[in-house]
């Protein structure tokens, strides 16, 4: 038989390796800077492009999208050529990917502290971000399909099809979740609202989680795992299982973010559901990688990669049970909104995320650049640095939650709020906040580390650009297949199909009925759209990023309602776009705080909490008084609220200057009374506009004694 000869490919994967090695740096970086400032608010350093609100966003998508992204793209690039037996479809596709992804991420580091955000978690970039990312997506998804078709193995390897599971789900859910309507080059508005627009985001959110912190892991999981141990896959069967289970049932468990929220009772159920099932097939892939170290383990204790992958695998199969029991509504009334949910998420992205990454940097590097590793030691001692990192980081934040969660919920024997106070509880856990600076700290080290190892490793040694290959061409298919499944390996497009279709189902389900069932959002007839004012404090609110910190979600618990008011409904939110329900209360919730306070309360609280919050590790935002309100877009803004269907008159467009100039007068008026001189053009007259409208049109409804009188 013919051999074909050909090179791989190993200078698009040392260009992903490397960033991913400086984006993990920078990342972690600002991941501890966020850290201390939830502990010393000076960190916030007074200016507001630096604020918490502003760069939080910055930390997380800078793990999420330029470290572990680039990671998968190391991973992918290195791992598909070999199992195709083929270089990539083009290398001026793989340059365009490379070097587009890179000027996405750095288009989101300078965006995001300028306040240019949607809002929605993990999706924050505004539109030309996201049709940048489509572009970029489409690119890897014809260079990745491309190679598919021109290999030399017919059979398709089990990381392949993650790796196809992947392009397809994250296009679709982030083409779903980035529908909006554009006021300017960098204002946009989601085209759904307050129910619909959260069920979207979560629906977005966990699944963003499963296919782009998961599944391609997985993949590399499939391929580097028995390359590390020189053992095959435990079990191909399992592997069938595991893949196919797990797309299909991942997708529907998005609502269980959203439990005792106004998101219908029956969609929030099925979350339920199929989160609880998502334990069989995660635990299943969990299962094949650590007993396919089968026979390995004395080898586990001498390498360091082994070590990483193996509490890799560890923390993966915590997360992937954690999140099932989250989602059970006992446990989700205690723990949600608390620092469970950071404790959780970083299990995930510390342990699973992080440590396969090292893992595969250490085995990777030194072999595209034919050299040994600089220093097992070093690597053995990143190993144990990380591991105490992770520790030092998520049990302080399981005890604070613990402490959150009974401390909101406990009554005195009066039955009344032990704690009416919601700073009570945050000024009780900054000691838990300050050992997972420290656990942030240690994992640091251990990626400079890491860094340091890598580079003298490089330097060691000299990149095999083009690795030299060969191979038989692909054989002509024949017509004793073993199996149904078999046979799919070889159709990769039918692959993908039914992959898409797995996918989709659950979506469809939850999402049509919610967006066309109109008694599933019934309406409230006291809710009113926002004035121009509100509407423009509500934006500041936005590229502020206060709902980092607080939620607009009041559920139906006792301790709620007692310390917030009357529980959220449906109806409040059909004219919020985007909905800014929120993920964890670091502060209060804000959904009844309309007319709770004056407005000099709003003007010091926002000058300075400490004011009238002493001891509060909320940001200054002085700016907010200097700046002048800008609303050269005012009208292009209320115009597209009312093509997505909010009921502004076109009188009302037509004088929402006129409109806004007279409600900030007021505003500014009422704060000369008490001694307060600001413009009433400055920002902050917004941002105290929109603080007062939120929660008051459900309290306008009337009671059922007014409306008996009425009726007398």
């Amino acid at each position: 038989m013919q051999l074909e000869q050909f090179n791989y490919d190993n200078k698009i994967v040392r260009n992903f390796g490397i960033a991913t090695i400086i984006w993990g740096i920078v990342g972690m970086s600002i991941g501890l800077l966020v850290a201390t400032q939830l502990v010393w608010p000076a960190m916030n350093f007074g200016i507001q492009f630096s604020t918490f609100g502003r760069i939080r966003p910055v930390h997380t998508n800078a793990i999420i999208f330029a470290f572990v992204g680039n990671a998968i793209f190391m991973g992918v690039y290195y791992s598909l050529q070999r199992v195709l037996r083929a270089r990539m479809f083009s290398d001026m596709l793989s340059k365009i990917h490379f070097w587009g992804w890179q000027l996405v991420i750095v288009a989101s580091a300078i965006t995001l502290p300028l306040g240019l955000t949607t809002s929605h978690e993990y999706a924050e970039m505004e539109w030309p971000i996201d049709l940048g990312i489509t572009i970029i997506w489409v690119v890897f998804g014809i260079n990745m399909f491309g190679t598919i078709i021109k290999r030399r193995e017919r059979h398709m390897y089990v990381a392949v099809w993650f790796y196809i599971a992947t392009f397809v789900t994250v296009a679709v859910l982030h083409i779903v979740n980035s529908v909006q309507l554009p006021v300017s080059a960098w204002k946009s508005y989601y085209v759904y609202s307050g129910v619909q627009d959260a069920l979207v985001q979560w629906w977005y959110g966990h699944n963003a989680v499963a296919f782009f912190l998961t599944t391609p892991f997985l993949g590399m999981m499939y391929y580097f795992l028995p390359k590390m141990a020189n053992r095959p896959v435990y079990s191909y069967k399992l592997s069938i299982l595991h893949f196919w289970s797990l797309i299909f049932i991942y997708i529907w468990a998005g609502p269980h973010h959203l439990l005792y929220t106004a998101l219908p009772g029956w969609v929030q159920s099925l979350g339920v559901a199929f989160s609880i099932m998502l334990i069989a097939p995660s635990w299943g892939g969990m299962i094949n990688g650590l007993l396919t170290l089968r026979g390995a383990w004395d080898k586990v204790r001498t390498e360091p990669v082994l070590k990483f992958m193996v509490v890799a695998l560890t923390c993966y199969g915590m997360a992937t049970f954690e999140g099932p029991m989250l989602s059970l509504k006992q446990v989700n009334a205690i723990a949600h909104f608390t620092d469970w949910i950071v404790a959780h998420v970083h299990v995930g992205a510390l342990g699973w995320n992080g440590f396969m990454t090292f893992a595969i940097l250490y085995w990777l590097i030194p072999r595209i650049y034919r050299t040994e590793l600089y220093s097992k030691k070093m690597a053995s001692a990143h190993f144990w640095i990380g591991t105490l990192g992770i520790l030092f980081y998520a049990i302080p934040m399981y005890w604070a939650a613990v402490v959150q969660g009974l401390m909101w919920k406990e009554f005195t024997p009066e039955g009344v709020l032990k704690y009416p106070n919601f700073l009570a509880t945050t000024l009780e856990i900054i000691p838990m906040h300050m050992m997972r600076a420290v656990g942030g700290a240690l994992y640091l080290s251990g990626a400079i580390l890491m860094t340091y190892n890598l580079v003298k490793t490089m330097r060691q040694g000299k990149l095999l650009a083009n690795e030299p290959a060969q191979a038989p061409a692909l054989l002509p298919v024949t017509t004793n297949e073993q199996s149904t499944h078999r046979r799919l390996e070889r159709k990769p497009i039918m692959f993908m199909v039914l992959a898409l279709i797995a996918i989709l189902i659950g979506g469809i389900v939850e999402m049509i009925p919610t967006f066309t069932i109109s008694s599933n959002i019934p309406t409230i007839a006291s809710v009113k759209p926002y004035t121009a004012l509100e509407l423009q404090g509500r934006d500041l609110y936005i590229r502020e990023g206060c709902v980092n910190c607080h939620t607009q979600s009041i559920r139906p618990f006792r301790s709620e309602t007692a310390r917030y008011g009357e529980y959220s409904k449906a109806g409040e939110y059909v004219y919020d776009h985007p909905f800014l329900w929120g993920s964890k209360r670091t502060g209060p919730d804000l959904h009844r705080i309309g007319g709770k306070y004056p407005n000099k309360w709003h003007f010091d609280h926002l000058l300075d909490p400490t004011i009238t919050s002493p001891g509060s590790i909320m940001p200054t935002y002085p700016w907010l008084i200097d700046q002048e309100l800008d609303n050269s877009l005012l009208t292009a803004k209320l115009e597209a609220m009312k093509t997505l269907g909010v009921p502004y008159t076109d009188q009302e467009i037509a004088g929402a200057q006129a409109s806004l100039d007279k409600q900030a007068q007021e505003i500014a008026a009422d704060l000369k009374k008490n001694q307060v001189h600001v413009l009433p053009n400055r920002e902050i007259i917004a941002m105290i506009a929109y603080l007062q409208r939120l929660g008051t049109d459900i309290k306008a409804e009337p009671k059922a004694k007014e409306i008996v009188d009425e009726l007398n």
